[in-house]
């Protein structure tokens, strides 16, 4: 198989050659390049084509936030992992609205970091537990009675079900990849859970949706 070809986006060079060591001496990845800033990050994405792009979110240039929905906006463009030490509410919930497709404190384990990038290639959207904590949060304590999960929320952690990857929801419902990670959100705000399999598993204990074939 080949290797998952990773571009590094940290103002920190400590930080850069960190993350390119790690990532090197482990079988089944390659850096492409590193870089310092989100300015720097989109020039790359064009030049190198990687198959995901390890972003921090306080930059010089241009922000983390920007360049997510910059790379985002392009065809073909790869998934994009935060990898910050911030996780309040807002920066979270900007980086997600901008196409992030998942969001890591630094402090994660070397196992979810690799887990993490892994996942994100296949379609998933991988959150740091104090990050899904968070989130389930922002708005204050929610319940299934007082926030229902709209129609669309429906078809989307149905589609989920099914196996369908972000992009393919996105494909299927005529709606881009942010937008489906936007209701994602609001559904494991709603379902109290912080991950897609916990999605499916609450809904379907709830009759919110059914299997192919139920």
């Amino acid at each position: 198989m080949k290797p998952i070809r990773l571009l590094i986006a940290d103002d920190h060079m400590v930080v850069r050659t960190g993350l390119r060591h790690l990532f090197e001496t482990e079988p089944g990845f390659a850096v492409v390049a590193d870089v310092e800033n989100g300015a720097e990050a989109v020039e790359a994405v064009v030049e190198h084509r990687p198959d995901i792009v390890l972003m921090d979110l306080q930059m010089p240039v241009m922000d983390g936030v920007e360049a997510i929905r910059r790379i985002r906006s392009r065809p073909g463009a790869p998934p994009v992992l935060v990898l910050t030490t911030y996780d309040s509410d807002a920066q979270i919930l900007a980086a997600v609205e901008a196409g992030a497709s998942g969001y890591l404190l630094k402090d994660a384990p070397r196992d979810l970091l690799f887990d993490s990038v892994r996942s994100c290639v296949a379609g998933g959207s991988p959150l740091a537990p104090s990050v899904a904590a968070r989130l389930l949060t922002h708005v204050g304590n929610r319940t299934l009675a007082s926030e229902p999960l709209t129609g669309r929320e429906l078809e989307v952690v149905a589609l989920v079900a099914r196996g369908a990857s972000n992009r393919e929801i996105a494909r299927d419902l005529r709606i881009s990849e942010a937008t489906v990670k936007t209701h994602l959100l609001h559904i494991f705000e709603k379902l109290c859970v912080g991950d897609r399999t916990s999605a499916v598993t609450t809904a379907l204990e709830r009759g919110l949706i059914r299997l192919p074939g139920q």
